[in-house]
């Protein structure tokens, strides 16, 4: 009986350290994804800073449920123009409609879409590249999410 319970014990915690190794960490995001970020940049105007600290914010590092199982690192919601795929969760209301992608890149490429095509973000395009405190206070301002320290929290 005792070597069952030790055996289960020892299975349980290589199962939670298992699951703890596959949170990506900061710096694995940002290894992995600059890339994205540079290229969308230099093809949408959107700083790769600003592109990579909404990622890691919004995503969790890539670990949350939108990033796993909808590649969707932005939380960017479907609204009735959507077309692709969708996934559901809660947010500011329960259940509500969020876009799902087949790749992240797809998902880095919607989110420079969304900024450069969306009237209210119309003005972070007039600032420079650099100026992404500029930026964090822009999106903010222009009502991407509604924490009212999301310009703090993209810049820190």
């Amino acid at each position: 009986m005792v070597k069952n319970g030790v055996t289960f014990i020892a299975a349980l915690l290589i199962s939670v350290i298992s699951v703890a190794q596959d949170k990506m960490t900061p710096q694995e995001y940002i290894g992995r994804y600059k890339d994205y970020a540079i290229i969308e940049m230099h093809r949408a105007g959107v700083p790769a800073s600003i592109t990579l600290s909404q990622g890691l914010l919004e995503s969790s590092n890539g670990n949350s449920r939108l990033a796993k199982e909808a590649m969707n690192h932005f939380g960017i919601k479907c609204k009735s123009t959507w077309k692709g795929g969708v996934i559901y969760a809660d947010d500011d209301a329960p259940n509500e409609c969020f876009r799902a992608y087949n790749s992240v890149l797809e998902s880095y490429k919607d989110h420079s879409n969304f900024l450069r095509n969306n009237w209210r973000y119309h003005t972070l395009f007039e600032l420079t590249l650099t100026d992404y405190k500029g930026w964090a206070k822009g999106l903010r301002k222009a009502g991407y999410a509604t924490n009212t320290k999301y310009h703090t929290i993209l810049v820190s």
